[in-house]
């Protein structure tokens, strides 16, 4: 009879459920039974995994009137903080993106697993692109319209040009057929892509502006306005990095320019 320790190495190396594992439930040890209940659900949620993973991929399929065209998701990060860029990506990826299993809108995906994510996205990528609108763009043009310039220049900055430009909830004039997806980042894999890129890219932009400015905690807050980041901004007044437009940074402005 099988150690549990050998038992569980076995199960480590085992991918698909094996015969062997069946004669494992007769087992009358705790130890065992602990095991395979582990692998077993470890399975389930690779499955559901493959399966979420599977369903991005058809959705982006949908959209090919041929199978040799590229699709590109575009996303961006920051369109809501007082503070910090507004980051846009567009991205082209490969056929095979088996590695990108667990690949969801930025939102709902853990920094630490962002992070991995947006390596392997630009590892593989067939081509991606970031663009950094700037806080002064911003207030010059308004937010909508600094974003969709922004998401603009992703695509056209693209080295590998898109047959067509899946954008989430963004109606963008580019060189090819675009269509605008409400919640795109939870239904395409192409979109969740450069969700990740756009967030990644504008969480190091502000840990960065952290060190600059730490009076507000960017860090912290990632430009949004936290009750600790509003409070400091009537005690020091808005950087250059905050967004003038936007309220409360206007009203605190305004009051420090008529004393």
């Amino acid at each position: 009879m099988k150690t549990i320790k050998e038992i569980s190495e076995r199960l480590k190396s085992t991918e698909i459920p094996q015969q062997w594992m069946k004669e494992l439930e007769t087992d009358h040890r705790i130890g065992v039974k602990t095991e395979l209940e582990r692998w077993y659900r470890k399975f389930e949620k690779k499955q559901q995994l493959k399966k979420m993973l599977q369903e991005k991929i058809d959705f982006d399929d949908s959209y090919k009137v041929a199978d040799t065209e590229l699709v590109a998701g575009v996303d961006e990060a920051g369109r809501g903080p007082l503070a910090g860029p507004v980051v846009c990506a567009a991205v082209i990826l490969p056929d095979e993106v088996d590695c990108l299993l667990g690949l969801d809108d930025s939102k709902k995906t853990p920094k630490q697993e962002r992070n991995r994510l947006a390596s392997l996205i630009k590892e593989i990528a067939v081509s991606y692109s970031i663009h950094i609108q700037s806080a002064e763009r911003i207030d010059s043009v308004n937010i909508y319209a600094a974003t969709r310039e922004s998401m603009e220049t992703a695509v056209n900055n693209l080295s590998v040009y898109p047959s067509i430009v899946l954008a989430d909830a963004m109606a963008l004039k580019v060189n090819c057929r675009c269509e605008s997806i409400i919640k795109g980042d939870a239904q395409s894999l192409a979109i969740a892509a450069a969700s990740i890129l756009a967030k990644t890219t504008r969480d190091d932009l502000m840990d960065e502006l952290d060190t600059c400015y730490p009076m507000y905690q960017f860090k912290k807050n990632a430009g949004y306005g936290t009750p600790e980041h509003v409070e400091a901004l009537r005690i020091h007044g808005p950087c250059a990095q905050h967004r003038k437009t936007f309220e409360p940074v206007k009203s605190i402005l305004e009051g420090v320019m008529e004393r």
